[in-house]
C-alpha cells in the first residue's frame, strides 16, 4: 500500500526507506535546517485525514510551531480517512525510532490499543480526539461534553419556550468526542428544555454526507425540523446546503470548530448560512511545546490540557474574524510585579499540606508576591478571604473550594473587580462558567475509576458477593464526589462488588478511624474491603481494623487515594493493598497560569495533572523517591 508522508508543505508518496535516507542525511524536512544542524529529537505526527478542515488547521498549527524550533524533526502521515491506515501508520512510526508520538484520530475504540502499545515504549501526545483509558503521556483538546452543554443552551435559547423539533447530525459514533458532544448536548436538552431531538444521523465528520443523509431525510418528513445541531462546521454546512436545496423555511443551524477560513465556522457565520459555532481550538502549537519539555524530561507535565471553547454568533463574529496575536515568552519578564492571592481550604490532610508547601515554594521561585491565608475548612471564612483580596486589588485569585456549591455572589465580585479566579485542586458548580477562568488539579472521577478497576481484576475471592465500605470525604466536595462516581461506575459492570455502606469521614484520620470502627461494630468479618477517598481515612480504617483484632490488608483489603508518604509505609508494611495518586504539587502550573493571565494570555480551561497507582510491590521501589 502506498503510504503519503507530509514534511511542512511537501508531499512525498513513498516507502519509509526513502524518507529513512532523507533524515539521515539531515536534508530539510518540516522546518529550516542549515546543513550541519543537530537533530536532538523525532517526532511522528499521525493525522487521520487531511480533508477536514479542522485537521487541517490542526496540522498547519503543529507545523508553524514546529518551525520555531531547529534541532527538532517532525513526521507527518495521512491516513486518508481509513483507520487500518492509520494504525498501520502508527505502526511504521514506531518501528522507525521516533522519540515521541502526536496522534489525532477519529476512530477511538480501533486507536486505543495501538496507542496503548506505542505508550508503552515512548511518549505519546493524544491531540484533539481523545482515546479510551488513561494509556498516553497527555491529553490536549476540549472538554467535549462541555461544547455539546454550549451546543444546547444556544439551542433552548433559540428555540424559546415553543417545543421544538431537533435534529442531530452525529460524527463518527466511535469517536469519544462524538459521543461526548452527543451526551452533553442530549442531558442539557433534556433537563432544561420541553425540545425533541427527533432524528439523528451520523455523517462521519463529511459535508457531503451531512447534506446527503439530510436531504434524504428532510423528503421522508412531512414537517421540517426548527434546529440542526451538527457535531463539527463540515457537517453544518452541508446541513446549509440540504436545507436550501430543498427550499425550505428559516432552520436554525449550530455547528462546531469555528475556523476562520473559507467555509470555515467563522465565515458560515459572517454569512449567516448557520446561526453559531463554538471555537474549538486545535491544540496543535501546545502539542509540540510539551512535546519537547516532555522529551528534555521536564517535571510536573499534565495529564490533560483542556483548551477554551468560545461561542461565536453574528453579534460576536467580527471580534474573532481576525486571529490574535501571540504572545512570546520575552513578553513575560523576569521582574513581573505579580501579586497571587490564594485562599487554602484547610489543613485537613498530608496531602493539603504538600499541596501548601508547593505553592509557597513555586511563587518564591518565580517571583510571585504571594499572599497565602488559610480557611481552616470554613466555606464562610473562605469566602472572607477572597473578598478581602478583591478589596486588596490582587492581580489574580487562586482558592481550593471546600465544596462545589454557593460561590456565585463572591465570585461575581471578582469578576466584576476584574480579577481573573483560578480554582486549585476542586472544581465548583455556578451557573456562568466565565465566573472562573481555569482549573488546575486533578480528575477525581477517573481517581474512583482507577480505584475500582484494581479492586476487581487483583481482588482474588471465591465469594460471590464482596462487601464493601466505602469511607467518603466532605460532603458535596468535588473530590468526594468524582471519586464516589468513578468507583461506582466501574462496579455497576461487576455487581458481585457490593457497597455495603457509605460512611463520612471528612477527609481526616480521626473521622475516619471513628467511621470505621462504627462499621466494624456493625458488620464486622462480612467486610471484605475498604474504600477510603483519602490516605487519612485509611490510616484511621487500618487503625481502627487492628484494634478490633482482624489484619489491615489481609483479612480486609485496603484502598486509597492520595499516595502520600503515609499510604506508602502502609503499603510497603502490608496494611494497605493499593493507592491512587493525586498529585498536590500544584504550584508550579498554578504560577505559570497566574503569569500568563497577568500579561492577557489565554490559558487553558482545565489543566488536569499526571497521577500514578502504587501496588505494595511499586510503594516499596518508590518510597524513597517521595516528598510528600
Amino acid at each position: 500500500m502506498t503510504k503519503r508522508f507530509r514534511y511542512g508543505t511537501v508531499i512525498i508518496g513513498t516507502g519509509i526507506g526513502f524518507i529513512l535516507l532523507f533524515m539521515l542525511n539531515n536534508s530539510m524536512i518540516g522546518s529550516k535546517a542549515e546543513e550541519g544542524e543537530k537533530i536532538d529529537y523525532v517526532i511522528g505526527v499521525s493525522q487521520p485525514n487531511l480533508l477536514e478542515p479542522w485537521q487541517v488547521l490542526m496540522n498547519e498549527d503543529l507545523k508553524k510551531e514546529v518551525e520555531k524550533h531547529d534541532n527538532i524533526r517532525v513526521i507527518y502521515t495521512d491516513a486518508a480517512q481509513s483507520t487500518e491506515q492509520q494504525i498501520e501508520d502508527i505502526q511504521t512510526l514506531k518501528d522507525y525510532g521516533i522519540d515521541l508520538l502526536i496522534v489525532s484520530i477519529d476512530n477511538s475504540s480501533a486507536l486505543t490499543p495501538i496507542i496503548s502499545e506505542v505508550y508503552k515504549k515512548i511518549p505519546v501526545i493524544v491531540l484533539g480526539r481523545g482515546v479510551e483509558g488513561y494509556n498516553y503521556t497527555l491529553y490536549i483538546g476540549s472538554d467535549h461534553y462541555f461544547i455539546g452543554e454550549m451546543a444546547a443552551e444556544a439551542a433552548i435559547s433559540f428555540l424559546g419556550d415553543k417545543e421544538g423539533k431537533i435534529i442531530e447530525i452525529q460524527g463518527l459514533t466511535s469517536a469519544v468526542q462524538a459521543e461526548e458532544r452527543s451526551k452533553g448536548f442530549r442531558e442539557t436538552i433534556f433537563d432544561l428544555s420541553k425540545h425533541k431531538i427527533t432524528d439523528t444521523i451520523a455523517a462521519n465528520w463529511q459535508r457531503d454526507k451531512a447534506e446527503d443523509m439530510l436531504k434524504e431525510l428532510l423528503q421522508q418528513r412531512s414537517t421540517p425540523p426548527d434546529l440542526i445541531y451538527a457535531h463539527n462546521d463540515a457537517m453544518a454546512l452541508g446541513a446549509y446546503k440540504a436545507i436550501e436545496s430543498l427550499k425550505l423555511g428559516d432552520i436554525a443551524i449550530i455547528g462546531s470548530d469555528g475556523i476562520n477560513k473559507e467555509n470555515g465556522g467563522l465565515q458560515l457565520v459572517k454569512e449567516k448560512k448557520i446561526n453559531t459555532t463554538f471555537i474549538t481550538p486545535t491544540g496543535g502549537k501546545e502539542a509540540v511545546q510539551y512535546a519537547i519539555d516532555i522529551l528534555k524530561q521536564k517535571a510536573e507535565i499534565p495529564k490533560k490540557i483542556i483548551l477554551r471553547n468560545h461561542k461565536v454568533t453574528a453579534k460576536n463574529v467580527n471580534n474573532y474574524l481576525h486571529e490574535k496575536g501571540e504572545w512570546t515568552i520575552q513578553q513575560l519578564k523576569e521582574d513581573m510585579d505579580l501579586t497571587l492571592g490564594f485562599a487554602q481550604v484547610g489543613n485537613e490532610s498530608e496531602f493539603r499540606a504538600a499541596n501548601t508547601d508547593s505553592i509557597v515554594a513555586a511563587a518564591e521561585k518565580e517571583g510571585v508576591n504571594l499572599i497565602l491565608k488559610n480557611a481552616n475548612n470554613n466555606k464562610e471564612k473562605q469566602i472572607e478571604i477572597i473578598r478581602g483580596f478583591i478589596k486588596q486589588g490582587v492581580d489574580v485569585i487562586a482558592f481550593s473550594p471546600k465544596v462545589e456549591d454557593g460561590w456565585e455572589e463572591v465570585l461575581q465580585e471578582a469578576k466584576n473587580a476584574g480579577i481573573p479566579v483560578i480554582l486549585s485542586d476542586r472544581e465548583i458548580k455556578v451557573k456562568d462558567p466565565l465566573l472562573w477562568t481555569s482549573f488546575i488539579g486533578s480528575d477525581f472521577v477517573e481517581e474512583g475509576r482507577r480505584a475500582a478497576r484494581w479492586l476487581v481484576n487483583e481482588h482474588n475471592t471465591v465469594k460471590d458477593k464482596v462487601q464493601i465500605i466505602e469511607l467518603e470525604g466532605t460532603g458535596n466536595s468535588a473530590p468526594a464526589i468524582g471519586r464516589k462516581q468513578g468507583f461506582q461506575e466501574v462496579l455497576y459492570d461487576n455487581p458481585n462488588y457490593h457497597i455495603m455502606e457509605s460512611l463520612s469521614g471528612d477527609f481526616t484520620f480521626a473521622k475516619g478511624k471513628e467511621m470505621m470502627h462504627k462499621a466494624l461494630v456493625r458488620y464486622g468479618r462480612e467486610i471484605d474491603v475498604v474504600y477510603a477517598h483519602n490516605d487519612d481515612m485509611a490510616i484511621g480504617a487500618i487503625e481502627a481494623i487492628e484494634e478490633f483484632g482482624l489484619r489491615p490488608g489481609t483479612d480486609i483489603k485496603v484502598i486509597s487515594i492520595d499516595a502520600t508518604k503515609k499510604a506508602f509505609n502502609a503499603l510497603s508494611t502490608g496494611k494497605l493493598n493499593f493507592s491512587v495518586e493525586c498529585n498536590p504539587l500544584l504550584g508550579p502550573q498554578l504560577m505559570k497560569a497566574a503569569k500568563d493571565l497577568k500579561i492577557g494570555k489565554e490559558i487553558p480551561m482545565k489543566i488536569i495533572t499526571a497521577e500514578r497507582t502504587f501496588t505494595q510491590e511499586e510503594a516499596k521501589k518508590e518510597m524513597k523517591k517521595r516528598n510528600y
